[in-house]
C-alpha cells in the first residue's frame, strides 16, 4: 500500500515538558476554592463532548501498535502536519494533539480519544465535532486506519494490544493488577462517551450532581454498545458498565455522599482526599505513588516525598484519577455511557442539556424524585448491564 504522508519539511509545533513546579504550600480550604472556581453564571455556560475510538490497521483489522506502519505514531504525526496541530511530547515522543481548545489524547491501549473545546451550545458541539472527525477521518485514511465504535472491542484479547508509551499508564497497569480483576480490560479495551456540564452555584453543583447520578442507568442504557468481550456474547448489553464495577471500588462506583442533605464542594474533596493516589508529575516524568494518601502528601509526609507539599496542579491531576459515573472538577463530568456513533452522541450531549441545562426540567427532576439515590446501585448488584434495565429510583409527575 502506498501512502502519501506529511512530508517532513512541513513544521509541526511542538510542546515541552513541564518544568519543575515550585509552589507555596496549599492548604484544605485552597482546594475547595479550586472545584468552587467552576462557578459560572448561565450565560457563561459551557458543553464539552468527549469520545474515545478503537483505532485499528484496514488491511488487517489488528490494534494499531504505537511505532509501526501503520501505527499510532504514524496517525498523530500525520494528522498534525496535514492539519496544523502541536504536539504535546512524552519522552520524546508525541502523545497528544491541540489546537483551539480541542485535544486529541491516547488512552492505554492506544484508543484515540477526542475532547471537544467548551462550546455554546448543542449544536456548535455538533458542528465542532463533525468538522472534527472529518479531518482525522482523512488523516486515517492516508495511513490505512480505521476506527470502531464500540464500548469493549468485541474480539480483540488483552495480548492483542498495545500499550502506550506514557509514565501514567505505566504505574496505573502495575496498580490495577492489584484491584479489580477487570482494570486492564478498562483501561486496553474500553471506550466510552462522555459530556462535560457547568454549574452556577454550589447549590446548582448539588442539583445536577444527584440528578445525572441517579439517571445513569437510563443512559447506560440508551448508550449501550457492548454487549460482546473476547468474540462472545456477554449477556450484558452494556458489559462496559459491568467492567468498571470490578475496576478499582477505591475511585469507581457508587458515591452515596452527594445524596446526603449536608453535600457540599467540602464533601467531594473529602471523598477525593481519601482515594489513594497514583502518581506525581515533576520535570516530565511520572513518579509512583500507587496507594499513598493525598491527606499525608499535604501534611508533607508522603512516603519516598518527606517534606514534599503539593500544588494545585498536583490536585488538579489526582481529581483526573477518580472514576465515579459522574466526576467533579471545575465542571461535571458524565461518563456512563459507551462510545457509540455520532449521532447517538448528539442525542445524549441534547439529552443531559435539556435536563441539566432549563431549570424547569431540572426542578422537576430533583425534587419529584421519590427518594433519589444514587442510580449507579443496580450495576454494583450486577444486575443494571444485562438485557433488561433495572432501576431503584421513581420520577414522579412525568
Amino acid at each position: 500500500m502506498s501512502i502519501n504522508l506529511c512530508s517532513d519539511s512541513v513544521p509541526c509545533a511542538e510542546a515541552h515538558s513541564t518544568p519543575t513546579i515550585t509552589h507555596p504550600q496549599i492548604t484544605y480550604n485552597d482546594l475547595i476554592d479550586d472545584l468552587a472556581a467552576g462557578i459560572k453564571e448561565k450565560k457563561l455556560w459551557k458543553i464539552g463532548v468527549e469520545l474515545e475510538q478503537f483505532a485499528f490497521d484496514k488491511a488487517t483489522g489488528a490494534a494499531l501498535p504505537y511505532e509501526g506502519m501503520p501505527g499510532i505514531r504514524m496517525l498523530l504525526e500525520h494528522f498534525a502536519c496535514k492539519f496544523g496541530w502541536e504536539k504535546i511530547m512524552e519522552d520524546g515522543n508525541p502523545v497528544a494533539l491541540v489546537k483551539d481548545g480541542i485535544s486529541v489524547t491516547l488512552e492505554p491501549g492506544g484508543q484515540v480519544e477526542y475532547s471537544g473545546s467548551p462550546v455554546a451550545d448543542v449544536t456548535a458541539a455538533v458542528q465542532e465535532m463533525d468538522s472534527f472527525m472529518q479531518d482525522l477521518n482523512s488523516a486515517a485514511e492516508d495511513c490505512g486506519i480505521g476506527f470502531l465504535r464500540k464500548g469493549l472491542h468485541p474480539d480483540w484479547h488483552r495480548e492483542d494490544i498495545h500499550w502506550m508509551p506514557k509514565g501514567r499508564y505505566r504505574i496505573m497497569r502495575d496498580y490495577m493488577l492489584k484491584k479489580g480483576r477487570h482494570g486492564i480490560d478498562m483501561m486496553m479495551r474500553s471506550c466510552g462517551a462522555q459530556l462535560n456540564l457547568d454549574f452556577s452555584s454550589e447549590a446548582d453543583m448539588v442539583k445536577k450532581f444527584r440528578v445525572a447520578l441517579a439517571l445513569q442507568p437510563v443512559i447506560v442504557a440508551l448508550m449501550a454498545n457492548s454487549a460482546k468481550l473476547d468474540g462472545k456474547d456477554t449477556g450484558y448489553a452494556s458489559y462496559r458498565s459491568y467492567v468498571w464495577t470490578q475496576t478499582d471500588p477505591d475511585r469507581c462506583g457508587n458515591l452515596d455522599f452527594v445524596f446526603s442533605d449536608d453535600m457540599s464542594f467540602a464533601s467531594y474533596v473529602d471523598y477525593a482526599l481519601d482515594v489513594p493516589m497514583y502518581f506525581l508529575y515533576r520535570d516530565g516524568k511520572y513518579l509512583d505513588t500507587a496507594g499513598l494518601s493525598f491527606r499525608d502528601f499535604m501534611a508533607g509526609k508522603l512516603p519516598g516525598f518527606e517534606g514534599m507539599y503539593p500544588s494545585i496542579k498536583d490536585w488538579q491531576d489526582h481529581l483526573t484519577t477518580l472514576f465515579p459515573e459522574v466526576r467533579l472538577k471545575r465542571y461535571l463530568e458524565l461518563r456512563a455511557a459507551d462510545c457509540n456513533s455520532d449521532a447517538m452522541v448528539y442525542a445524549m450531549t441534547a439529552f443531559w442539556a435539556g435536563i441539566l441545562y432549563d431549570r424547569t426540567a431540572l426542578d422537576v427532576m430533583h425534587e419529584n424524585g421519590d427518594g433519589l439515590v444514587c442510580g449507579f446501585a443496580p450495576y454494583v448488584a450486577g444486575t443494571g448491564g444485562k438485557r433488561r434495565i433495572k432501576c431503584r429510583f421513581v420520577i414522579r409527575g412525568l
